[in-house]
């Protein structure tokens, strides 16, 4: 049966993503560089193929549903030692993320899902390296700020290399298109966990 596994965010633009994400891999995250800069709304999550469609009509109707807002990074904070996980703040649209990702996993919809820990909207900087590089990342990027206004969420796939890539944007009230065929390559339940987004 194939699987994918996807996964939903709200990418961080240029130039903030590419700055961020090479700052990322500068602290010798090594899974950077196939990690889109980003903040989640839907956590890694393997699907059957067979739903795909029915996963593009939910989110098609939650970004038609959906108003821009804006959105302000600001600063450092970390999950550890909780989890391993240095992050830039989201100072500024954390609760409409937070409404959206719940409409994203909502009720018994194609994407239903329980999360391991509670909703935090954040764009992770580092994850899973060596304590005194985590703690470079967070002071390093302490003063960083950005602002821009969200228009919608990207549906992202991860192939078997653990790369992820943009396979549709969904623009709020707007008929959005994808980027790649309608249906994702599939991927063997064989390989290995996907890293943390």
């Amino acid at each position: 049966m194939g699987i994918v596994t996807l996964g939903v965010s709200i990418a961080v633009p240029e130039p903030y993503g590419s700055l961020l994400q090479e700052r990322r891999a500068s602290f010798g995250d090594a899974a950077a560089l196939g990690i889109p800069t980003h903040v989640t709304l839907l956590p890694p999550t393997e699907i059957d193929v067979a739903s795909w469609p029915a996963v593009e009509r939910h989110l098609a109707a939650v970004a038609g549903a959906g108003q821009p807002f804006p959105m302000r990074l600001s600063g450092t904070g970390s999950f550890r030692p909780l989890s391993p996980v240095v992050f830039v703040r989201v100072a500024e649209g954390g609760s409409a993320c937070g409404r959206l990702q719940e409409r994203v996993r909502g009720g018994d919809g194609p994407l239903a899902r329980e999360l391991q820990f509670p909703y935090h909207p954040h764009v992770t900087v580092a994850h899973g390296i060596a304590e005194e590089s985590m703690d470079r990342a967070a002071a390093e990027l302490a003063d960083f700020e950005a602002t821009w206004t969200v228009n919608g969420f990207a549906l992202y796939t991860q192939g078997e290399d653990c790369v992820w890539e943009l396979h549709r944007e969904f623009g709020f009230g707007a008929e959005s298109k994808p980027r790649f065929p309608a249906v994702p390559r599939q991927a063997d339940m064989s390989r290995p966990p996907a890293p943390s987004v």
